[in-house]
């Protein structure tokens, strides 16, 4: 009977996600029943287990009850049978025994020919044939669709940073469809910088760091998301380090992505950044009006395949592209809610409909400026570099340009004086207490700092 429902709910699962997110997750775990509510499972390692409770935990849950059992929660332990291991006494290497199938699925030998193992599941959305071009974000387009063709490339790692929604996850995934694509043995991994340090500290309690070497020294390309995660922790980032230097070695290639420039990266160790500046280092601007509004007509089109009853008047697309300015996923999901809403309504998409079905998000937007902003703008008017506005260098020249931006993250965003303070380089919040208190001093005596302020105002806020 438990295993009658658990393959119904894996039928519908199948059609929940993508064949190779339930080749990876689901299909390794082995049902056990259903004890007080709870939907007992095996899974061959912790992380698993641990990733599939946090990512697909609530969808198994509801499937389950629409199939008529109703359970409270879900929860995983070790297979210890699956991932048991011996040691081969000849030559000391640690080694796996598959005894199931479930671990061949979840982590595939390195001898197997379609072994392209993405530690975390990839969108099928995110290729390179639905990225927007534009000019904030081509030159990391082209660099990725470079590193996605294979062959020799003069640049390693390829390091991508921008604020959120710009791009970065979204190209990321493409180079591994493409790799894929263009070369099914290609050895690829896939994982953010957390899971990366999850999977270090699981190898350290389990006395398995044979294993973990193994599994990251032995790809042909390694991406890493959002690696600031791995500031400030030691640790991960020696073993980062020597990750890196291993890959590189072999001429293997290495895509990293972080918010922020790598000398920017409060916690990050001196010789990681200089690892990561040693490659190609792009910058993924905040989209300009261009941008915005390609984006919006490219999903516009896909949404018009779905609600092909949904008329949408002129100028809207225009004013979501005005409006909407920081987060290319906001504009995206405020499409989404449009077409929706005009589906289930049956009413037209006009700018009536958009301010009223759209209110909370254009009163989010009113106030887009961002830190991040604040200091490439500021670092560009004054002719400096990111890194002098958030160094400890007390001169003239770097001290009031670094005042002037505290001034306008403090009058232009909501953001707090310690949160503030710790993005100029951890300083501590009375300091940008005294340089909001000086700018508006000298604006009242030094007319050129008062136009500089005005100028960046008018800059950030158009």
């Amino acid at each position: 009977m438990n295993n009658n429902i658990w393959e119904c709910v894996c039928d519908r699962l199948l059609k929940t996600v993508s064949k190779n997110e339930f080749n990876n997750w689901i299909q390794p775990l082995n049902f056990q029943g259903i004890e007080d509510g709870v939907a007992n499972f095996l899974a061959p390692t912790n992380f698993i287990g641990t990733w599939v409770l946090r990512n697909y935990g609530e969808m198994i849950q509801r499937h389950f009850i629409t199939e008529g059992t109703v359970i409270d929660r879900v929860a995983f332990k070790v297979d210890s049978v699956s991932s048991k291991k011996h040691i081969d006494k000849n030559n000391g290497i640690v080694k796996k025994e598959i005894l199931n199938k479930s671990s061949q699925i979840s982590e595939r030998s390195f001898n197997d020919s379609n072994s392209l193992l993405p530690v975390a599941p990839l969108d099928k959305r995110f290729t390179f044939d639905s990225f927007v071009i534009g000019k904030p974000n081509e030159l990391a387009h082209a660099a990725s669709r470079r590193v996605a063709e294979g062959g020799a490339v003069t640049f390693n790692p390829l390091f991508l940073y921008g604020g959120v929604g710009l791009g970065k996850t979204h190209l990321m995934h493409a180079i591994a469809w493409e790799t894929q694509r263009r070369n099914p043995a290609s050895r690829v991994i896939y994982l953010s910088a957390e899971q990366f340090m999850y999977r270090f500290v699981q190898a350290l309690r389990f006395k398995d760091m044979l294993s973990f070497k193994e599994l990251f020294r032995s790809v042909d390309l390694l991406m890493v998301d959002d690696v600031q995660f791995i500031a400030g922790k030691d640790s991960t980032q020696d073993e980062f380090f020597h990750t890196f230097n291993a890959l590189v070695d072999q001429n293997k290639q290495i895509i990293i992505s972080a918010d922020r420039a790598p000398g920017e990266i409060d916690g990050l160790e001196d010789r990681i950044k200089s690892r990561l500046q040693s490659g190609l280092v792009v910058d993924l601007h905040p989209t300009d009006y261009e941008l915005r509004l390609g984006i919006l007509q490219s999903k516009a089109e896909k949404h018009t395949m779905h609600y092909p009853e949904v008329i949408m008047s002129e100028g809207v697309l225009e004013f979501l592209a005005h409006r909407i300015s920081t987060n290319v996923r906001v504009l995206e999901g405020a499409l989404t809610r449009l077409f929706a809403f005009a589906s289930l309504v049956g009413r037209e998409v006009n700018l009536e409909m958009v301010q009223e079905c759209l209110a909370d998000i254009l009163r989010a937007s009113d106030r887009k400026v961002t830190i991040d902003e604040i200091i490439r703008k500021v670092s560009d008017h004054y002719n400096l570099r990111m890194t002098d506005l958030l160094s400890p260098r007390r001169a003239r020249s770097v001290a009031r340009p670094r005042q002037v931006a505290m001034f306008l993250a403090k009058t232009l965003t909501s953001k707090s004086l310690p949160e503030i303070g710790r993005r100029f380089g951890g300083r501590d919040h009375t300091t940008v207490i005294h340089a909001v208190k000086k700018i508006e001093e000298l604006k009242s005596i030094d007319n050129q700092i008062a136009e500089d302020v005005e100028l960046l105002r008018r800059m950030l806020e158009a």
